[in-house]
């Protein structure tokens, strides 16, 4: 028997030994992904730093309503409102939030912003030994491996004071930003023969400038397209405790483990197709639509394609509307409302427009051509995967970048998390499981198999 045909044996059986007959999860009642048979979720926590509202439970019926999305108390509208030139940029006054628990005085934000700035530095020789060294394809791999190795450079890695669990915190902030761009480079230099461009940060600037600014070979952006790209880190910052990634930091905290562990895991978490990485799917879907309706502007050519893909005839097959939906939202997905704001005066007079309008018209008829398609009439809305593509696109960041900047603005959200499940948590979570196999298997010696 050939090697691969040996692997093949011990792969053929692999759905069949690790199926489930669904009806034993109606039998014992099993909250699958932790979710009710209504769709809302399974309370496993408590929390002070975020409320993430959709809906309303009255005389147990889940009842739709408008997004609402705040931090620490704060409503998101609030926060990114002050558009005044002395106010220009929110992520750092939002990381502060996130993490202390109240906004900052402006000299409490100053002090705040130089600390950062001063733990943008990497260990001597990190950028060649960890991160262009066998760079692999996914940048998200490399955020969580270039986290795991900075312990080795951490002399009190263990230590879980309050001191230390800031300090790693603040440390990743500042940093990551840095390292996504550095492996961004480093990919390109070993898969697509590139050159390396390895800018120095610029002391003072802020996170979306410094993005921005070693992003671009050239060093230049404008101040909208800063602007813009601060407002995408804080409305990606933070989203509850019962998102995965966040769920997932709060598991492998009450673990009691170290806090780069637990950053590392949340990273492999948000990297899913179902979690951060779906925005790829949404970008592909929406470039399918663009190749295939001649008309943007005609509704019924969008309209139709749409059928097609709620029919599982186009896209992947799988009858889903991506940037549609959400765990929590119904009516509205307030990031969504902001994202596309500020994308629609970014996109205005521009060759953009046509498909900033595509995407209002995909958002306004996805809900109607699912109820005709499918005959469900679920609240739907648009989330922020909808236009978050689009307005990254339209700055000219790469695609591979997308979720990597996500996890750059989520690290403040997850430090919040794990410094609250170390304060209150205090049991490590371990939820069951119920074994569906009824009785004793009696062992059989190998000769008798």
């Amino acid at each position: 028997m050939h090697d691969e045909e040996k692997k093949i044996a011990l792969y053929e059986n692999f759905k069949t030994i690790n199926s489930i007959d669904p009806t034993y999860y109606e039998q014992y009642d099993v909250k699958r992904g932790l979710r009710n048979a209504d769709g809302t979720g399974v309370v496993a926590g408590l929390t002070n730093i975020a409320n993430v509202h959709g809906y309303i439970v009255s005389d147990n019926e889940k009842i739709a309503d408008e997004g609402h999305l705040r931090y620490r108390g704060y409503d998101i509208y609030d926060l990114l409102g002050d558009q005044s030139a002395e106010h220009r940029f929110n992520f750092e006054e939002v990381a502060y939030l996130l993490l202390m628990g109240d906004l900052p005085t402006r000299e409490q934000l100053d002090r705040f912003i130089s600390v950062l700035d001063s733990e943008r530095e990497l260990p001597d020789g990190f950028t060649a030994s960890m991160i262009m060294r066998d760079t692999p394809p996914d940048i998200m791999n490399v955020l969580a491996r270039t986290i795991l190795l900075l312990y080795a450079y951490d002399p009190d890695a263990e230590d879980r004071s309050a001191h230390h669990e800031i300090h790693t915190a603040i440390s990743l902030i500042s940093r990551l930003p840095r390292i996504m761009v550095l492996t961004y480079y480093a990919k390109r230099a070993r898969y697509n023969n590139e050159s390396m461009i390895m800018h120095r940060f610029v002391p003072g600037q802020s996170t979306a400038e410094t993005i921005l600014s070693m992003l671009r070979p050239d060093r230049q952006f404008t101040p909208d397209e800063a602007r813009m790209l601060d407002v995408m880190l804080c409305l990606h910052a933070e989203h509850g405790g019962g998102n995965n990634s966040t769920f997932t930091t709060r598991v492998l905290t009450s673990s009691d483990t170290d806090p780069y562990s637990t950053y590392a895991g949340a990273i492999g978490s948000l990297k899913g197709w179902k979690h951060g990485g779906a925005n790829h799917q949404v970008l592909a879907m929406q470039q399918e639509i663009k190749e295939n309706v001649a008309d943007w502007s005609d509704e019924g050519q969008v309209a139709d394609y749409l059928a097609k893909i709620v029919r599982k005839e186009a896209f992947d097959n799988t009858g889903l509307v991506y940037g549609m939906g959400h765990a929590v939202y119904t009516k509205s997905d307030p990031r969504a409302i902001i994202c596309k704001q500020f994308a629609q005066n970014l996109a205005a007079g521009t060759e953009y427009e046509a498909e900033f309008n595509l995407l209002k018209t995909v958002e306004r008829l996805a809900p109607e051509v699912i109820l005709r398609e499918k005959g469900t009439s679920k609240d739907m809305c648009a989330n922020i995967d909808m236009y978050s593509g689009f307005v990254y696109s339209m700055m000219g960041i790469p695609e591979d970048l997308f979720t990597p900047l996500f996890a750059c603005a989520r690290m403040s959200g997850w430090a919040a998390h794990r410094f609250e499940e170390i304060v209150s948590g205090k049991r490590i979570i371990r939820p069951a499981y119920k074994s569906t196999r009824s009785g004793k298997r009696d062992y059989v010696p190998m000769d008798e198999r």
